[in-house]
């Protein structure tokens, strides 16, 4: 396998592209090459075979669609104020990478078939919701680890609403809707 792991990189965000665009029965190595900008033949000296491309497309996408903490003020202390206010931040995060959203929601579809993505999905989103839940202790932010829960399947649901049907969304404020989440997730 070729290790130039820039190329290796574009390759994967190319496959997110064409994953969102024409779901995972469009992901071939020609579409991916194509979208890369790269000659022909490219992506297979990368990839041992298209289930190897799409376990990196579902270990590379949550690095993609994680928020960069670095936006949020360091010394704002830990506060029902400040869970929102990520909240919110994650929100449009993840709303501006729309590709990457949907190449994920394609990738859950398509580890319904594969047992092996499966695993490999299964183990990344474990991880990925283990981590929110660490985070959440280390940081202080109010809750306990069911609020992260809660917080993390009422956000993945909203951002599925928004990026595929926004319409439904469109007579509400997001941003009010994401502070009840957290109000109501925070009552006692």
């Amino acid at each position: 396998m070729v290790q130039n792991p820039a190329r290796r990189t574009a390759l994967v965000n190319a496959a997110i592209e064409v994953l969102a665009r024409d779901g995972a029965r469009g992901l071939t190595f020609r579409a991916v090459d194509a979208e890369a900008g790269v000659p022909k033949g490219t992506a297979s000296n990368y990839f041992a075979n298209r289930d190897d491309l799409l376990n990196q497309v579902g270990a590379h996408i949550h690095e993609r669609l994680s928020l960069d903490p670095a936006g949020v003020d360091p010394a704002q202390p830990p506060s029902r104020d400040l869970l929102a206010e990520l909240m919110r931040a994650l929100y449009h995060h993840i709303s501006a990478d729309r590709t990457g959203w949907l190449a994920l929601l394609e990738l859950r579809l398509e580890a319904t078939r594969r047992p092996e993505l499966r695993a490999a999905l299964t183990e990344t989103l474990r991880t990925n919701l283990e981590r929110n839940v660490q985070g959440r202790r280390d940081s202080g932010l109010p809750g306990d680890d069911t609020t992260t829960i809660l917080l993390y399947y009422a956000m993945t649901g909203l951002i599925l609403e928004n990026l595929t049907v926004p319409d439904v969304l469109a007579p509400f404020d997001v941003d009010d809707l994401i502070g009840t989440f957290v109000d109501r997730c925070l009552a006692t």
